[in-house]
């Protein structure tokens, strides 16, 4: 008879926590996901009553966010594989690719959910069948991972998740066009869209690669692949043209020294 694989989902979005659970079902029938939680205390207090064999744990959840989660297993009678879930870039990827345990990045890829569920399966058939210790291995593979993606403090953003209307989207930042604070929310101008986040700019400027995106204003951030022009007007205003051909952008003075060298 084959052994019951248990499994615990955590993650503050519904949409993403819904379509795994339907992914996972399709990939792996034989998983059987007992519980979903939305943040990261819940997801710690569920883990330590069900004591599932995988935990799939978004790294950003209000209050305790995974990092956090993955440091208190560690005292934890059984300790579970996990799977991380990020919207960081290939800097945040680095940090999990040497470890046993692996990482999901947002939005969800099927081909890539099968590949983690076959490592996960091959890694406790083989703890199962050698009879190691579980938590020596587990309590291992944490501190290295936990360690590893605090040493790659350049995380950028590859993903924004944005409201438009009643929809929550996620927008790729290499379709951004430009970022501009409102009264109190920011604009995301993509070619054919607008959509509204509540991060301030001072938070996504360093969220973003800065060699990809700068602050030409105060209120104002710009994808440097997306400016067709710069030009300084005889008042000495000077303006960077976005390459649709419809929008002008105001860039500060202080943000002028930017563009001197281009």
């Amino acid at each position: 008879m084959t052994e019951r694989i248990t499994a615990i989902i955590a993650d503050d979005e519904p949409l993403l926590r819904h379509h795994l659970k339907l992914s996972l079902a399709d990939v792996w029938p034989q998983l059987d996901v007992v519980a979903c939680e939305s943040d990261g205390k819940s997801a710690l207090e569920s883990i330590k009553k069900l004591q599932p064999d995988i935990v799939f744990l978004d790294i950003r959840m209000p209050g305790q966010d995974g990092i956090s989660v993955a440091k208190a297993l560690k005292e934890s009678e059984k300790i579970p594989v996990i799977v991380f879930i990020t919207a960081y870039d290939e800097y945040a990827i680095q940090a999990f690719e040497e470890h046993a345990f692996d990482y999901l990045l947002k939005p969800l890829n099927e081909k890539r959910l099968m590949r983690t569920c076959g490592r996960i399966q091959s890694y406790l058939k083989m703890v199962r069948s050698e009879n190691n210790d579980d938590k020596a291995n587990a309590v291992d593979a944490i501190e290295r991972l936990v360690a590893n993606f605090n040493a790659h403090p350049n995380r950028y953003l590859r993903w924004i998740k944005a409201s438009k209307g009643e929809d929550i989207c996620l927008v790729s930042v290499d379709d951004v066009n430009y970022l501009r604070a409102e009264d109190k929310y920011v604009s995301v101008y993509t070619y054919d869209n607008e959509y509204v986040i509540r991060t301030p700019l001072k938070e996504l400027i360093r969220q973003l690669e800065p060699d990809s995106f700068w602050q030409i204003h105060r209120a104002t951030i710009v994808r440097v692949a997306a400016i067709e022009k710069v030009k300084r007007e005889f008042t000495g205003r000077m303006y960077v043209y976005m390459n649709d051909g419809s929008i002008k952008l105001a860039v500060s003075r202080k943000a002028q020294g930017l563009f001197r060298q281009m």
